[in-house]
């Protein structure tokens, strides 16, 4: 019994697709499509010009050779011709990884390579169609260097704003490597005195930070590793004092300067891990006898001229003293 109402149902899908609306509709159909074949054809068939990003790689590097500045990685490149060959180089690897032979470009008595816009032009028609036309490639030219194993190690530095959160400070900045091996020209391995990681930003922090990071590109120079590894070690600041003795300069010989006291208060703020470093002879505190000869007075300056590495705002509790000068 049910075979009877779907039969129904059929003949009247049938009735709807097939009727006068819907025959019209798919005639009309039907010549929308002829017409978007013809459009295509006929746009496939026309010439115009396209550009077209072209990957570029050295070939045939000597394995002795070391490349301090490479070609341009991609150069843009405007073709001319038909539609359906423009589909072609669209959808095929035609333009894609285009060598240029190290042998024929390079100078081995400066060390450079240049490959001006005619040979780049004919460089890529070798990968083109008989029927297309090159008409612009950017840049006008590519040049590159190299040597042959010419090379030093420098150091790293660190660049850009590293700042810890509040109370904290930087206590210690490390490397991994600590130094790299830089390729260049005789001339400018003399100039490098050392390299420089990329602007890092790094802000309000507690802990040690680590993190890979790039180092500057120098022009023509080739350097390796290209990225390091580096930790920031933060610290806590703590205010701290010390006693230090008075130290009496430019005294002539048989004369004695004596002041009172003979040690002074210093105050300064360092790091928690360095607090218990701190030793009174890292410090300097100075009477100058000159001074005192030029400027007699009843009370003597005291000066602090030294203070450790890692500590800050490093002071005097006093800047006066009385003294006595003994022969």
């Amino acid at each position: 019994m049910e075979r009877y109402p779907m039969m129904r149902i059929n003949a009247k899908v049938r009735n709807f697709l097939f009727g006068m609306f819907n025959k019209e509709f798919l005639i009309f159909l039907l010549f929308l499509v002829i017409s978007a074949l013809f459009w295509l054809g006929m746009t496939l068939n026309e010439t115009y010009e396209r550009e077209y990003m072209v990957t570029m790689a050295m070939d045939k590097v000597p394995k002795n050779a070391v490349i301090t500045k490479s070609i341009d990685d991609t150069v843009l490149v405007t073709i001319r011709d038909r539609g359906f060959l423009h589909t072609a180089y669209t959808y095929s690897d035609r333009l894609k990884k285009v060598k240029v032979n190290f042998l024929t470009y390079a100078n081995k008595k400066v060390g450079k390579g240049v490959v001006s816009q005619v040979e780049l032009q004919k460089i890529i028609y070798k990968r083109l169609y008989g029927s297309s036309k090159v008409v612009s490639v950017k840049p006008d030219k590519m040049d590159f260097t190299f040597n042959y194993g010419l090379s030093k190690k420098v150091p790293v530095r660190l660049m850009g704003s590293i700042v810890p959160a509040k109370s904290y400070y930087l206590a210690r900045t490390r490397f991994w490597p600590d130094s790299v091996l830089v390729y260049a020209t005789q001339a400018k391995l003399d100039s490098i005195k050392y390299v420089t990681t990329e602007d890092i930003n790094i802000e309000n922090f507690e802990d040690t930070v680590v993190r890979n990071v790039s180092l500057s590109k120098v022009d023509e120079v080739k350097i390796v590793p290209a990225t390091v590894k580096i930790a920031l070690y933060p610290d806590i600041l703590t205010e701290g004092s010390i006693e230090v003795p008075i130290t009496a300069i430019n005294m002539p010989a048989g004369m004695v300067l004596r002041t009172f006291p003979s040690k002074v208060k210093v105050k300064f703020i360092v790091g928690v891990s360095m607090f218990k470093k701190i030793r009174p002879e890292q410090f300097l505190v100075v009477a100058d006898y000159k001074e005192l000869m030029k400027r007699p007075s009843d009370k003597c300056n005291i000066y602090l001229r030294t203070s450790p590495h890692g500590t800050a705002k490093a002071q005097l509790e006093i800047r006066q003293v009385d003294y006595l000068i003994e022969r």
